[in-house]
C-alpha cells in the first residue's frame, strides 16, 4: 500500500471505532463524503486490499507504441546520440515531430547507454546576487576558448556579452583568439544596434586590467580600458568566476547546444558560424530573457555616426615628429607630406590612430596629417598568453605546411 492509501486505512478504522465522524474524515483525505462512504464499503467487503488502487500494473493510457519507441532509440543512436534530454526532447520535437517528454527521453537514454545520470555532489554555496533591476545598467562579458567546431575548423573562442538583468544576449562573436580586437568588435556591434551600457563585468585577464603590481609608467589601463573610458562606460573586475555567474552558466549551455545546433547546420568555419548567430541570439532571447523588474532601459542610445564610433575604438599612440617631420610606429617610418617647409611642425606632438581595418590618422590639434610610409626597421615579435598561444602555434603549423608541401611532390 502507498502511503496515502495508509492513511485513508487509518481514517476509515477511526471511523469505524466512533473517533471521529465520516464528514471530518473525508475533508483529511481529500475527498468527497460519497466517494468515503464508498471506500468504507469497499473495505468492510475486501479488507486492506479493498483500498489498494485497482489501476495498479494495469498499462498506461499514455504509453507510447512500440513503433514510437523504436523510432525516438533509432534517432538517438544515429542522430543524437550526445545530446542530454532536454536537447534530445526538443530536437525530436522540432524536427521529428515526435513530442515527449524530457524524462521519456532520458529514461529511454539511459536504456541505451547513452546518458548517465550525474552523482550530486555537495558544492560550495555562493551567496546568491540579486539581478539589476534595469535592462543595460550591467552586461556581463567573457570570452569561452573551445573546440566549437568538433574538428572541422581549428579551435576558436566564443565572446558573449549577456545582460544582467533579463539575460538577454547582447552579442554573440567567434573569434580566432581572446583578444582587445575580438572584444571591442562585439561592443562596436552592441553600441549600434543596443546602444551604450552603463557598466561591464568581466574577469581580471589583462585585456581588461593592469596585473603587474610594480608597473611605474603608463595611465594604469589597458587598450581596452581605454576605448571603454571614452565611450562612457565603466569597466568593472570580478573577484572570482563565481561572481559574474550569468555568463559562465550560459557559456556551459553554449558549449552543449550550440555546438549540436552547429553540428546540425552544417557549419564548418568562423565566418558561417557568425552568419549563423544571429538567428540563434532571437531564439535564445526568447527562450530565456526574462522581463526586468524596472521597465526603463539604461542604454543610452549611440546619436553620432559610425565613422565616430570607430575613431573612439581606435588604438591611439603619441608621437613627436623630428626636424625632418618624421616618425616611427611598428616598424615602420612615416614621413609628414606638407606643400610649404612645414617648420611649424618641427617638434610638434601628433596623435596617430590606429584602426581595426587597419588604416592609421595622423592628427595634430584639429587637423588630419597626410603622410608616406618610407622605410621599415625589425621589432621583436609580440607576445602570447594562455588564449593566444593555439592561435601562434596554428599558425607556424600552417606555415610549415605550406612550406613542406610543394616538397612533397618533387620526385
Amino acid at each position: 500500500m502507498s502511503m496515502a492509501e495508509r492513511e485513508r486505512l487509518a481514517l476509515i478504522c477511526a471511523t469505524v471505532e466512533k473517533r471521529i465522524g465520516q464528514r471530518e474524515a473525508a475533508e483529511r483525505a481529500g475527498v468527497s463524503v460519497r466517494q468515503f462512504k464508498r471506500l468504507v464499503r469497499r473495505w468492510r467487503l475486501l479488507g486492506d486490499a479493498g483500498l489498494v488502487s485497482r489501476q495498479r500494473g494495469s498499462r498506461s493510457n499514455n504509453r507510447l507504441s512500440e513503433q514510437t519507441v523504436q523510432r525516438i532509440e533509432h534517432l538517438l543512436r544515429q542522430t543524437y546520440p550526445d545530446f542530454g534530454p532536454t536537447l534530445a526532447a526538443e530536437k525530436l520535437a522540432e524536427r521529428d515531430g515526435i513530442v515527449v517528454s524530457r524524462e521519456t527521453v532520458r529514461h529511454i537514454q539511459i536504456r541505451l547507454g547513452l546518458h548517465k545520470p550525474k552523482r550530486r555532489r555537495h558544492k560550495r554555496v555562493f551567496q546568491p546576487r540579486i539581478r539589476r533591476p534595469r535592462y543595460g545598467e550591467l552586461v556581463q562579458i567573457d570570452g569561452s576558448p573551445h573546440d566549437w567546431f568538433e574538428g572541422r575548423a581549428p579551435r576558436c573562442t566564443l565572446i558573449v556579452f549577456i545582460d544582467d538583468a533579463t539575460s538577454r544576449l547582447l552579442g554573440l562573436r567567434f573569434a580566432p583568439a581572446e583578444t582587445a580586437a575580438a572584444y571591442q568588435a562585439t561592443l562596436r556591434a552592441c553600441i549600434l544596434e543596443h546602444g551604450r551600457p552603463l557598466a561591464l563585468y568581466s574577469d581580471r585577464h589583462g585585456i581588461f586590467r593592469i596585473n603587474i603590481k610594480e608597473a611605474e609608467s603608463g595611465d594604469g589601463k589597458t587598450e581596452f580600458g581605454r576605448v571603454v573610458e571614452r565611450l562612457g562606460i565603466e569597466l568593472i573586475n570580478a573577484n572570482t568566476p563565481q561572481a559574474k555567474g550569468r555568463v559562465e552558466r550560459s557559456n556551459q549551455t553554449f558549449q552543449d547546444r550550440l555546438i549540436k545546433e552547429m553540428r546540425l547546420a552544417g557549419i564548418g568555419c568562423i565566418e558561417a558560424a557568425n552568419t549563423f548567430l544571429p538567428s540563434y541570439i532571437a531564439w535564445w532571447n526568447e527562450r530565456f530573457a526574462v522581463a526586468p523588474a524596472n521597465p526603463v532601459s539604461a542604454f543610452r542610445p549611440w546619436t553620432k555616426t559610425p565613422g565616430e564610433l570607430d575613431d573612439d575604438f581606435a588604438r591611439r599612440e603619441e608621437r613627436t615628429l623630428t626636424k625632418a617631420l618624421t616618425f616611427s610606429s611598428g616598424g615602420i617610418r612615416y614621413c609628414i607630406n606638407t606643400r610649404g617647409p612645414g617648420t611649424a611642425l618641427r617638434g610638434a606632438k601628433v596623435t596617430l590612430y590606429h584602426y581595426a581595418d587597419g588604416r592609421m590618422d595622423v592628427h595634430y590639434k584639429d587637423r588630419l596629417l597626410a603622410w608616406t610610409a618610407y622605410d621599415s626597421y625589425p621589432v621583436p615579435s609580440p607576445t602570447v598568453d594562455e588564449k593566444t598561444l593555439d592561435l601562434r602555434v596554428d599558425a607556424i603549423v600552417a606555415a610549415s605546411q605550406r612550406t613542406a608541401q610543394p616538397n612533397a611532390t618533387v620526385r
